[in-house]
């Protein structure tokens, strides 16, 4: 007689009960702190994983928000929208192909964060708090890099600063929101000078039909065959990503 699956299934939990009951006979300390040699004080093991999972949920908008990735993205939406094909690419490649691009342009901060700030941590050269602060370094600079100083001018004020003296004064609060408000304005730029010839196509194909007398055939149905073979003709793709990775190095 073979025997029932069920019980093969609770097998690990039986296993585990003696585990769980002395655990719960012993006690298990969530905080644990102990004071150093010059009067600061070191936090458990387990403390920490617990604040580094909770970081581990804001990754996601920080490489959204704090990267090449608003930029990108932006234009290729509009880049979408201007050919007129409104699901090819499908958001899942448009998505894909943004954040790689994105680890492309955002390839030597990383590598500087690595370097100066991760591999140090990890040999035991430097505490949590020194890396931390080594690892926003070369970020801020990428981020000045590509924040209008008009922006930031504005945010400052809003925040009551009343000027910097240096860029490595500019805070934390105010520096983000200067360089998403200048990506969005960079990325609409770029995608107002995508979307021109895009709309050259369709006044031609407009102008067209309405002089032929076919003014109930939809112009953007006769118009989408001429405006891909252009974007292909001249190479669109390879054009778009070249422009989107040096207006990052410009």
């Amino acid at each position: 007689m073979k025997p029932r699956v069920g019980w093969a299934l609770w097998l690990p939990l039986l296993a585990l009960l003696p585990l769980d009951t002395a655990m719960a006979q012993a006690g298990f300390d969530i905080l644990t702190v102990e004071p150093g040699p010059d009067g600061s004080e070191t936090y458990s093991v387990t403390l920490q994983i617990l604040i580094l999972m909770t970081l581990m949920s804001l990754l996601p908008a920080a490489l959204i928000m704090l990267t090449a990735f608003t930029r990108i993205i932006i234009v290729l939406g509009i880049l979408r929208q201007g050919i007129g094909t409104t699901q090819t690419p499908s958001n899942q490649i448009l998505i894909g192909l943004a954040l790689f691009l994105t680890f492309f342009v955002m390839a030597p901060v990383f590598q500087a964060v690595n370097e100066e700030a991760v591999q140090p941590f990890v040999a035991e050269e430097i505490s949590q708090e020194e890396m931390v602060q080594r690892a926003w370094e070369p970020m801020r600079d990428f981020m000045l890099e590509q924040t209008r100083e008009t922006d930031i001018a504005m945010f400052a004020r809003i925040a009551g600063y009343e000027s910097f003296e240096s860029p490595e004064e500019v805070p934390f609060s105010v520096l983000v929101p200067s360089f998403i408000t200048s990506e969005l304005k960079t990325a609409f730029q770029i995608g107002f000078l995508i979307l021109i010839p895009f709309l050259i196509v369709d006044l031609v194909v407009a102008s067209v039909l309405m002089s032929m007398g076919m003014m109930m055939l939809s112009p953007l149905i006769i118009s989408l065959p001429f405006k891909i073979m252009l974007f292909v003709l001249v190479d669109g793709w390879a054009l778009i990503m070249g422009t989107l990775a040096t207006s990052f190095f410009a």
